[in-house]
């Protein structure tokens, strides 16, 4: 499985604030699955890091893999726009990074999973 962490979920980790994410998250260690993280997240975690948490980011980053955003990425994320602005007030880095995921085939691991409507979109961990 590939999936795709959003900025949310490292907060979380980085910060070791909720048990549940990290005992997923070393599950998600432990296994075989690619973890991706999209350079919207980066700019977002980077724009609000505390002085005393960029060394553990930085290492944090670099052990994943950032998607490239190219120009399919952008043609499907400015669908979404286009089609959930409106409905949804969907904005640029959530587009950004629902479109990185499903050029990716990759599952989506957020909490605001409302930020995300698009139908082909799947999300990790699956629902209980």
């Amino acid at each position: 499985m590939i999936v795709l962490v959003d900025s949310d979920i490292l907060i979380e980790v980085g910060r070791a604030r909720s048990m549940e994410i990290l005992a997923q998250w070393e599950r998600l260690a432990d296994s075989d699955d690619v973890v991706l993280y999209s350079p919207v997240t980066a700019a977002e975690l980077w724009a609000g890091v505390r002085p005393r948490e960029a060394a553990a980011l930085s290492r944090l980053l670099d052990s994943l893999l950032c998607v490239a955003i190219g120009a399919e990425i952008g043609r499907q994320a400015g669908d979404y726009l286009r089609i959930y602005t409106k409905s949804h007030g969907l904005e640029l880095g959530d587009a950004l990074i629902a479109a990185s995921a499903v050029r990716s085939q990759a599952v989506l691991w957020t909490r605001n999973r409302k930020h995300y409507p698009m139908k082909e979109l799947t999300f990790y961990p699956a629902p209980v």
